[in-house]
């Protein structure tokens, strides 16, 4: 009878002891997984800084030179130009000149060193190289003459660029702009992230956000 009471009363304890053991368990299992999510977080958080900062940006487009391909407000994704091996005939290219403007300016490539562009603004023709471009990208033919003489042959190191909208675009034709010298590019326009409003209806086409085509 003694022996059996000091069974029934050592139960509970034993009881006790083994139902602390998962829950122990539990609580560092709880602890681990949230140190793991937070580190990955700070991973996460640490890559995309490193990548902002030394492989792209996100930049916005302002003003209406690039209509109809990019809207005034359109989120781009841009290649920082340490990273671009060439810029070709098509690219779109983010650029800065502070004697132009404080703000950068986005445009596309339309001629690269040792190229030569002329065009008719009575028709509103643009040739490289003798050869009439196919430019199914632009909102209107070239029109607008902005004081650079034609035909021109782009200089080593610099780009020849255009607007897509090519009578609200200041761009090389320009003598303020003129031929670009690549060290004042940021980068090349790779994907809208995020379209702007439509100048017309004021309504955001999702279906533009992808890959820029040149």
């Amino acid at each position: 009878m003694e022996e059996f009471e000091n069974k029934n009363a050592s139960a509970p304890e034993r009881a006790q002891t083994d139902g602390a053991a998962p829950e122990r368990a539990a609580e560092g299992g709880g602890m681990q997984s949230l140190y793991e999510w937070v580190r990955s977080l700070a991973s996460a958080i640490l890559l995309l800084v490193l990548v902002f900062t030394f492989a792209a940006r996100v930049m916005d487009v302002q003003g209406p030179s690039m209509r109809s391909t990019l809207e005034e407000g359109d989120r781009l994704l841009v290649v920082n130009a340490t990273l671009v091996r060439e810029y070709r005939q098509g690219d779109v290219v983010v650029a800065r000149r502070q004697t132009f403007s404080d703000e950068p300016i986005v445009k596309r490539v339309i001629a690269v060193a040792g190229q030569t562009v002329d065009i008719d603004f009575a028709e509103g023709t643009v040739y490289v190289d003798g050869e009439e471009l196919e430019e199914d990208y632009i909102n209107e033919r070239t029109y607008t003459w902005e004081g650079v003489t034609f035909p021109l042959t782009v200089e080593e190191g610099c780009l020849f660029l255009m607007g897509d909208n090519r009578n609200m675009s200041t761009d090389s034709r320009d003598t303020r702009i003129g031929q670009v010298d690549e060290r004042e590019l940021i980068g090349r326009a790779v994907l809208i992230l995020f379209p702007g409003p439509d100048a017309v209806t004021e309504q955001r086409d999702f279906s533009r956000i992808g890959t820029l085509k040149g």
